[in-house]
């Protein structure tokens, strides 16, 4: 029975839950996920998983927040004067935006989440909406492809949908 290897293109069913039980991700909303093994297309912890997998077989895998999306950290969350969100915008609760933050000389466009907004001032968290949290999976092997030329880890695969594989 052949079983997944680095390097191979493989397609999976997930779904993906936090320790309440809520879903927060799962193929059966957007389809399988198909991604080349080795290339770092998904974390780490989920790739180690699927090695040595079969088609049709199923595993259970936790995430700790430190090999996801990292713990929550509170200095990512800031208060603004309303004025830096420029005229016309009308920030309320639950509104995500993109800022454009600067660091050590690095500008990077991040998504914030407001989770206040009081007076002249607003605050918004710039914190993965995953991070801090255990991270839970059901995955279920679909199949084993060998990648087409071009991809992979010495071709510039890798990308999470459409990486090259054939079934």
């Amino acid at each position: 029975m052949q079983r997944v290897k680095t390097g191979d293109c493989v397609t999976i069913e997930y779904e993906g839950t936090l320790e309440s039980g809520d879903v927060f991700e799962t193929t059966a909303e957007v389809g399988p996920l198909e991604f080349e093994v080795g290339t770092n297309a998904v974390l780490p912890a989920f790739e180690k998983t699927v090695i040595g997998m079969a088609p049709g077989e199923t595993r259970q895998l936790e995430v700790a927040p430190e090999e996801a999306y990292g713990p929550r950290r509170e200095e990512l969350v800031q208060t603004f004067d309303r004025s830096v969100l420029g005229p016309g915008l009308e920030p309320k609760t639950g509104m995500v935006l993109g800022m454009t933050l600067e660091r050590e000389g690095n500008k990077k466009k991040v998504p914030g989440l407001v989770t206040a907004v009081t007076g002249g001032t607003v605050t918004i968290d710039f914190n993965h909406p995953l991070a801090g949290q255990k991270l839970l999976f059901t995955i279920t092997l679909q199949g084993i492809a060998q990648p087409v030329n071009g991809s992979g880890p010495d071709g510039g695969g890798g990308v999470p949908s459409g990486c090259g594989c054939h079934s």
